[in-house]
């Protein structure tokens, strides 16, 4: 076992991308998201497919929603072993 490595690859994911992945983990539809933080569907799509910036206001609002932190919606490829090390 001494040859083995971890697996270091990651996949980069936009603002977006973290919020519908986040959604979909909740078993949420954008209209169920709209309800629970009513921020309109349209806004949600928008952001989700990356067409509106989602500002600070709107993340801490999800994250609520969502609950999480609001920086995993914000930084989500933030790696944290390696800013730290910096």
């Amino acid at each position: 076992m001494s040859a083995y490595r971890r697996a270091t690859k990651r996949v980069d994911v936009s603002v977006g991308e973290s919020v519908r992945i986040l959604r979909e983990l909740q078993e949420m539809s954008q209209n169920d998201l709209a309800a629970a933080t009513g921020i309109p569907q349209s806004t949600l799509s928008a952001i989700e497919n990356g067409r509106v910036r989602l500002g600070v206001d709107r993340a801490k609002v999800l994250a609520r929603a969502l609950r999480c932190h609001p920086a995993v919606i914000v930084f989500p490829g933030w790696d944290v072993e390696h800013e730290s090390a910096a």
